[in-house]
C-alpha cells in the first residue's frame, strides 16, 4: 500500500444521506454534454437514438453502482487508480489512472468545438476564426485555472447556475407545444428507426460519455449513513433522474424537429428552441450551450491537471508534474502540458471521434476497477450480498462491449497510448510519493462535501428540495 492510499479519512461525521448522495449523483452528471450530444446520432439511428440514450443510461448505472461499491469497501483517496493499484499493484494502477486521464483530456478539445459550433449560431465563422477561437478557448481556460484557482472556480460557479436553465425552458414549452401538436410530433417520430438499428453499438458508445462523471459520486462509506443500504439506492435514484431528463430532452428535440435537421446541425439544441421561442428563444439557448460547454470545460482542465498532479505525488508520473507555481499556487507544469496536447486536437473536424475514443479508455479504466472488486470480493473476510456478487461480473461485460464497439481506430491509438504510458511509468515514474505533494492533495470528501452543499447544481438541487433537506454542515 502506498503513502496516498494510506490516507484514509478519519473522524468524519456521518452526515450524508439518501437525498444528499442522489443529488451528488445527479449533480455531478448533467452538464454540457446534453448540448454536444444530443443530436450525435440523428444520422445513424433517427428517432430510434432514445433507445440507445436509455441503454447507456442503464449500462453507466451498473458501472456507477460498482465503482460505489469499490469506494465502500475501499474509501482512500485517488479513485479508479487507486482501487486498481491495490488490489493488482502500481502499474495496473497507473494504467487505469493513466487511461482516466487521457479520457478527461479529450473532453476538453471536444467542449472548445462545441463552443465554436453555437457561437456559430449568431455569426458565420470562416475556418481560421473557428479555429483560433477554439485555440484560444482552451488557452485562456488554462490560463485561468493556471492563475488562481479561487477565481477559476468562481468562474465556474457563476456558469454554473445558469448553464442549464435553457433546457428547462425547452423541456417544458416543448411538451407543451407537442401537447396541442401531436400531428407535427408523428411527422418527426415515424418512421421511429428510418436506418434500422446496424449502427446501435456505435451509438450507445457515444451517448456513454454524457453519462460520465458518475466517478466523482462514489461517496466513501465516511461520511454516509447505513452506507452499504444508502449509496447503491441514492446512486440508482440519481441515475434514474440523470435518464429521464435526457429522454425527455431529446424526445422534445426529436419531436419538434426532423432527424436529418438535427444530424445536419451543428447546434441542434438551438435549432428546436427556433420552432417554439423564434429567433430570440434560441439565441438564449445558445447563449446557455456556450456558458455551459465554458464551465464544463474549465472544471475538466482542473480535475484532469489535478490527476495528473496527485499521480506525481504518489510517484507514478515524472516529479515535474507536482511542481507548484511559487506565486500562483497552482500545478502549472500539468496545466499546460495538457493544454500542449490539447490545443491541436481542437482542429479534428468530427467531435464523435474524440468521443469514442474517451470512451475506450474510460471502459479501460472501469474494466480494471471492476476486476479489482472482484478481487477485493475473495479476499474480504465479509462475504458480499448477492447483487454486490454480481454486479463488477456485468461490469466486466459491459465495459468489454463497450471496447469491442469502439472503432478500429480507436483499438489500435489506445493499445498503443497504453503501451506508452507503460513506457512511460517504467521509464521516468520516480517510485517515491512526495510527501508535501500528499498532504496538500483534497482528498475525495472535502470534494463530495463541496459539492453537496453546492445546491445550485440543477437538478441535483432539485432533488435536494424535494427531499426537503439542507445542505450538511460546514466541517470545522
Amino acid at each position: 500500500m502506498t503513502a496516498l492510499e494510506s490516507r484514509k479519512p478519519a473522524g468524519f461525521e456521518k452526515a450524508l444521506g439518501f437525498f444528499d448522495v442522489t443529488n451528488i449523483t445527479v449533480g455531478a452528471i448533467v452538464g454540457a454534454d446534453i448540448y454536444i450530444a444530443a443530436a450525435i446520432t440523428a444520422g445513424s439511428l433517427g428517432p430510434a437514438a432514445l433507445l440507445a440514450w436509455t441503454l447507456a443510461g442503464v449500462l453507466a448505472t451498473v458501472i456507477a453502482l460498482t465503482l460505489a461499491e469499490c469506494a465502500r469497501l475501499q474509501p482512500v483517496v485517488g479513485g479508479p487508480y487507486a482501487y486498481a493499484k491495490q488490489a493488482f499493484g502500481p502499474l495496473p494502477g497507473f494504467l487505469t489512472g493513466w487511461s482516466m486521464w487521457i479520457a478527461e483530456l479529450m473532453a476538453i478539445p471536444v467542449f472548445a468545438i462545441a463552443f465554436t459550433n453555437y457561437l456559430g449560431f449568431f455569426a458565420t465563422l470562416a475556418p481560421i476564426w473557428e479555429y483560433t477561437i477554439r485555440v484560444l478557448f482552451v488557452v485562456v481556460l488554462t490560463a485561468l485555472n493556471a492563475l488562481s484557482v479561487r477565481a477559476a472556480g468562481r468562474f465556474n460557479d457563476l456558469l454554473t447556475a445558469v448553464k442549464l436553465l435553457p433546457l428547462v425552458g425547452l423541456v417544458i414549452g416543448g411538451a407543451i407545444y407537442l401537447a396541442s401538436h401531436a400531428d407535427v410530433a408523428a411527422a418527426n417520430l415515424i418512421p421511429f428507426a428510418p436506418f434500422g438499428f446496424g449502427e446501435f453499438g456505435s451509438a450507445v458508445v457515444l451517448l456513454f460519455w454524457a453519462y460520465v462523471g458518475f466517478e466523482l459520486t462514489t461517496v466513501p462509506a465516511a461520511e454516509v449513513r447505513d452506507p452499504s443500504r444508502t449509496i447503491p439506492r441514492a446512486m440508482a435514484l440519481g441515475m434514474g433522474i440523470v435518464i429521464v431528463f435526457y429522454l425527455s430532452t431529446n424526445f422534445v428535440l426529436y419531436a419538434l424537429v426532423g432527424h436529418e435537421q438535427l444530424a445536419a446541425s451543428n447546434a441542434p439544441v438551438a435549432l428546436a428552441a427556433t420552432v417554439l421561442f423564434g429567433a430570440t428563444g434560441a439565441a438564449l439557448v445558445a447563449a446557455g450551450a456556450m456558458a455551459s460547454v465554458s464551465g464544463s470545460d474549465e472544471s475538466d482542465i482542473l480535475g484532469s491537471s489535478r490527476l495528473l498532479y496527485a499521480m506525481a505525488g504518489d510517484g507514478l508520473l515524472p516529479r515535474a508534474f507536482a511542481k507548484i507555481h511559487p506565486r500562483f499556487r497552482t500545478p502549472h507544469v500539468a496545466l499546460w502540458f495538457q493544454a500542449a496536447i490539447a490545443v491541436p486536437l481542437v482542429f479534428v473536424e468530427h467531435i464523435a471521434e474524440l468521443i469514442s475514443f474517451s470512451v475506450f479508455n474510460l471502459a479501460f479504466a472501469f474494466l480494471l476497477c471492476a476486476l479489482a472488486l472482484i478481487r477485493t470480493h475473495r479476499t474480504s473476510v465479509t462475504a458480499p450480498a448477492r447483487w454486490q456478487w454480481i454486479l463488477p461480473y456485468g461490469t466486466v461485460l459491459i465495459c468489454l462491449g463497450l471496447l469491442a464497439a469502439t472503432t478500429t481506430q480507436d483499438k489500435a491509438i489506445g493499445s498503443l497510448l497504453l503501451l506508452v504510458g507503460a513506457l512511460v511509468y517504467a521509464t521516468l515514474a520516480p517510485g517515491q510519493p512526495l510527501p508535501h505533494v500528499l498532504a496538500a492533495i483534497t482528498n475525495r470528501e472535502r470534494l463530495l462535501w463541496r459539492l453537496a452543499r453546492r445546491r445550485v447544481r440543477f437538478l441535483g438541487g432539485l432533488v435536494a428540495w424535494l427531499g426537503r433537506r439542507g445542505s450538511p454542515p460546514r466541517r470545522p
